[in-house]
């Protein structure tokens, strides 16, 4: 791809040739924050505009701020892989996605500089409003892709883009005992539990057993939600932490 104009007017164009067109006249309204996991930005950069990867995203977000545009936000870039949310399945056709310079389990989870997240937050304002995105459609690539992901990891800090008026959020419920579900329990407190977390946007299949891939959404929810303990419990933090988020959600009409 040639350099293009970019929706982001703070953005450098750094061209990516690893997109295609939105599939089935599918248009944004995810928005899905990754890490790089990478030793440095530029790597990831470079590696993020080389056709052999065949990967990419919208923008990288440096961390001084800086922030780039690989791909126009009209194409379908090639960031969030096999995933599911709300029932939807081809992510990259209905998302915009941001990666974000830090180097993950390679570089033991660094804390993510505030001029990088006072950058984020300001590119994702643009997004949400250049396509109306809800604030539960703004997402962990682990959210969509919790078999497979784990970024942007514990160590984001989701409350903070929540108090500039991006994502959704609530104060997570306190860990502490009381009844829990987890890996082999089966019953309808199990089904009900993933119902909820489907209701919410989780892949999850509702069968009333407590399986790989409930276990997996509920690590991916306590990663994005309730970061103090991260272990797949489905524990009554966890259980009352998403009731709460489900009773939040905005008005479909908002």
């Amino acid at each position: 791809m040639s350099a293009f104009k970019p929706d982001h007017l703070r953005a450098a164009v750094h061209a990516s040739p690893n997109f295609g067109p939105r599939k089935d006249g599918k248009r944004p309204h995810i928005l899905i924050l990754h890490y790089t996991g990478m030793e440095t930005g530029e790597a990831a950069e470079n590696w993020l505009t080389n056709p052999e990867s065949e990967v990419s995203a919208h923008y990288v977000v440096h961390e001084d701020g800086r922030i780039v545009q690989l791909v126009p936000e009209s194409e379908r870039a090639w960031h969030a892989g096999k995933g599911s949310w709300k029932g939807e399945t081809d992510i990259n056709s209905c998302s915009v996605g941001i990666e974000i310079v830090n180097g993950g389990p390679l570089l033991a989870f660094p804390v993510f500089p505030s001029e990088q997240i006072d950058a984020v937050i300001d590119l994702c304002k643009g997004i949400i409003s250049r396509h109306g995105i809800r604030p539960e459609n703004v997402l962990a690539h682990s959210d969509v892709a919790p078999a497979r992901k784990i970024d942007p990891g514990e160590k984001f800090p989701w409350p903070v883009l929540f108090n500039s008026g991006v994502g959704h959020w609530v104060d997570p419920a306190p860990v502490r005992g009381g009844r829990f579900f987890s890996a082999g329990d089966q019953g309808q407190p199990v089904e009900a539990l993933q119902s909820m977390l489907a209701l919410y946007g989780y892949g999850v299949p509702i069968d009333g057993v407590f399986g790989n891939a409930t276990e997996l959404s509920v690590l991916a929810f306590q990663r994005h939600f309730r970061t103090t303990k991260v272990d797949g419990v489905a524990d009554m933090s966890t259980i009352e932490t998403l009731h709460k988020l489900l009773l939040a959600l905005p008005a479909l009409s908002a």
